[in-house]
C-alpha cells in the first residue's frame, strides 16, 4: 500500500496551487494523509475527489467549515500498522516521550504544524512523521512532502521529497 503524507498546505495564502510533484504522487497513492492547516475547503475537495482514500484532520488555521468536516485526531489501521494523525504535538523537546504517552495504541503518528520535516522513533516504538509543507518552507531549505509503503505491519521506503523553488 502506497501512502502520501502532507500537511500545512495553506492554500491560497502560501501558494496558489499544490505543486505538480505532489499532485503526481497523489495519483500514485492508495492512501493520502493530510495533517491539517488546509485553510480553504477547495483543497480538501480536491484531495477528496482525487484520492482513493483520504485520512485527514483540521489544523489551527482551519476555520469552522473545515472543522465541521474534519476531526482533530484521525486513526486508521493500514496493512497492519496503526496510524494516528494530528496537527499539533507541542514543542520539539520531549515530543517522542509525550506523544508515546498520548498515543499508546499507535505505531505511527503523522503530524504537522511546524513545517519542519521530522522522522524519529520514541523509545516505546512510536514512529513520528512530519512531512513538512509543500507550499510554505518557512525557515527550511525546501518545501516537502513524504511518501512511504506499508506492508505486513511495517513501513518501507519512507522518503522525504524536496520540491523545487516556486517561480
Amino acid at each position: 500500500m502506497r501512502l502520501l503524507l502532507t500537511s500545512d498546505t495553506h492554500l491560497p495564502l502560501r501558494a496558489k496551487a499544490l505543486p505538480h510533484a505532489l499532485l503526481t504522487a497523489l495519483d500514485d497513492a492508495d492512501v493520502v494523509i493530510h495533517a491539517g492547516d488546509w485553510v480553504d475547503e477547495a483543497t480538501l475537495d480536491l484531495l477528496e475527489s482525487r484520492s482513493r482514500r483520504l485520512i485527514a484532520v483540521y489544523g489551527n488555521n482551519d476555520g469552522p467549515a473545515l472543522r465541521r468536516r474534519l476531526p482533530e485526531v484521525a486513526r486508521a489501521e493500514l496493512s497492519g500498522v496503526r496510524f494516528a494523525v494530528v496537527h499539533e504535538t507541542g514543542a520539539a523537546a520531549g515530543r517522542e516521550r509525550r506523544c508515546a504517552k498520548l498515543f499508546p495504541d499507535t505505531d505511527v503518528l503523522v503530524f504537522g504544524h511546524s513545517h519542519i520535516p521530522w522522522d524519529t522513533t520514541a523509545d516505546e516504538g512510536l514512529r513520528l512523521l512530519n512531512p513538512g509543507s509543500p507550499t510554505d518552507r518557512r525557515r527550511q531549505p525546501f518545501c516537502t512532502f513524504m511518501t512511504l509503503r506499508v506492508a505486513d505491519g511495517h513501513l518501507h521506503d519512507v522518503t522525504l521529497h524536496r520540491l523545487p523553488p516556486r517561480r
